[in-house]
């Protein structure tokens, strides 16, 4: 199985169409399948309190100016939709509240992605699996009791998912990474399971990919110096570039398992054991 591949930009973007778009277009180059993104509605997920407090940023010096800065609404997402249709790439988004779910309705999303924070939710699960729409479950910072009750409320509502192993650090250690968790996860829920990474380098990924997961989620940037909490765990073009060509080889390298001796063997096995017909 071809292990989907996801871009995640989220809102390294900084607010710029321009640097979405030279995202996007390096999401394509890499041979990404799709590019995801993360909606916020500000006012439910952050307090006033929260948004009231002094944070120094290029948007201003609140909270809410940098939220506010950060945060995508219709005409950019219509942008965006037609951008990734003349591009031939998928695009989605994780919702972080009710409000973002149903605005990403409008677009018809052939996926959706359940973000580590939005885990515990019954309530936002449930509308989230009512909508039948094929879903990612990131399980950082979760217990297994947690990931139980989101694989039973898919499970009760028909709904198609996978989930995905990933540590909540940005960046990650690579010691933190725990990729045997991709076998529990697997063996226990008895589903696909992928991995969603905030390391810095490629070699964790490389060997989740050769843990047969399904879907490999990797932050991406055009520089890590930029603007914002998430561009350390990201990789740029080329490390993207180099990602998903190591993990193409590393898929067509695993092969079925079978041990069976190559056409190619059978000539250098008569030259190489030549020498054994003198003994029998």
């Amino acid at each position: 199985m071809t292990i989907f591949i996801i871009a995640e930009i989220g809102i390294n973007h900084n607010g710029d169409m321009n640097i979405t778009k030279k995202l996007i277009d390096t999401a394509v180059e890499a041979g990404c399948d799709a590019v995801k993104f993360q909606k916020r509605h500000i006012e439910a997920v952050y307090s006033k309190e929260q948004l009231d407090t002094p944070r120094e940023s290029p948007w201003g010096s609140t909270t809410r100016q940098q939220k506010l800065g950060l945060e995508f609404e219709k005409k950019e997402y219509d942008e965006i939709d037609e951008y990734c249709k003349s591009k031939k790439i998928k695009w989605f988004a994780s919702a972080w509240d009710n409000e973002s779910l149903e605005f990403l309705k409008q677009y018809k999303l052939e996926y959706a992605k359940i973000a580590s924070a939005m885990l515990v939710d019954k309530d936002f699960l449930n509308k989230v699996a009512s909508q039948k729409i094929y879903t990612f479950i990131s399980t950082g910072m979760s217990e297994m009791s947690d990931i139980e009750t989101a694989v039973k409320i898919f499970k009760e509502n028909k709904c198609d998912f996978e989930l995905m192993h990933c540590i909540s650090t940005y960046p990650m250690f690579d010691a933190d990474a725990n990729l045997n968790c991709i076998d529990t996860l697997r063996n226990t829920f008895n589903c696909k399971v992928g991995y969603s990474g905030h390391e810095t380098g490629l070699v964790v990924s490389y060997a989740a990919a050769a843990k047969n997961i399904t879907s490999l989620e990797r932050h991406i940037t055009l520089d890590r110096a930029m603007y914002g909490s998430d561009q350390s765990a990201s990789l740029e073009p080329n490390g993207l570039k180099q990602l998903v060509s190591g993990v193409r080889k590393i898929e067509s390298s695993l092969g079925d398992g079978k041990k069976t001796v190559l056409k190619e063997e059978v000539p250098i096995s008569k030259k190489l054991r030549a020498h054994l017909a003198f003994k029998y």
